[in-house]
């Protein structure tokens, strides 16, 4: 059996074209440097017939310090799925960084909530709804016989 080829790519470095201004203005707000993202160029899959087939239009990015994976085929050109790569990578980093504050707010909040003392009204509904549960509870003993 013959093994598999390997997916053939070209691993070129766009520094011909830069990155439209929002995105870059948006990976500097995340301190996200471009040199920390691999860029490849690779053949797409599916629909598409001979176009498809022989250009290496389907941009894949990888930003390394966190793992996240973009890969886009969604338009013929290369120019525009990259542009659309690098947009939704900006986008789940910004999603990221977005979920880590929440949880880290959330913690703070529920921390809050255990350590502080309960209102004068919470005290007095608490201990009326232990008055009638106790007195709820009085009532299941053995019957008397003189009913």
């Amino acid at each position: 059996m013959t093994p598999k080829p390997e997916i053939s790519f070209h691993q070129e470095k766009a520094a011909a074209m830069p990155l439209p201004p929002q995105i870059h203005r948006r990976l500097v707000a995340l301190s996200v440097r471009e040199e920390d993202v691999d860029e490849r160029f690779v053949r797409g899959s599916g629909p598409g017939g001979q176009k498809i087939n022989k250009t290496s239009s389907t941009v894949w990015l990888r930003h390394r310090p966190t793992g996240t994976e973009v890969r886009i085929q969604a338009e013929r050109s290369q120019a525009a799925n990259r542009g659309l790569a690098w947009a939704e990578l900006t986008a789940k980093l910004e999603a990221r960084v977005r979920n880590a504050a929440q949880a880290a707010e959330q913690t703070r909040e529920a921390q809050r909530r255990r350590t502080r003392q309960k209102s004068y009204g919470q005290k007095i509904k608490m201990i009326e709804a232990k008055k009638h549960r106790a007195k709820h509870k009085s009532r299941r003993g053995r019957v008397s016989g003189d009913w």
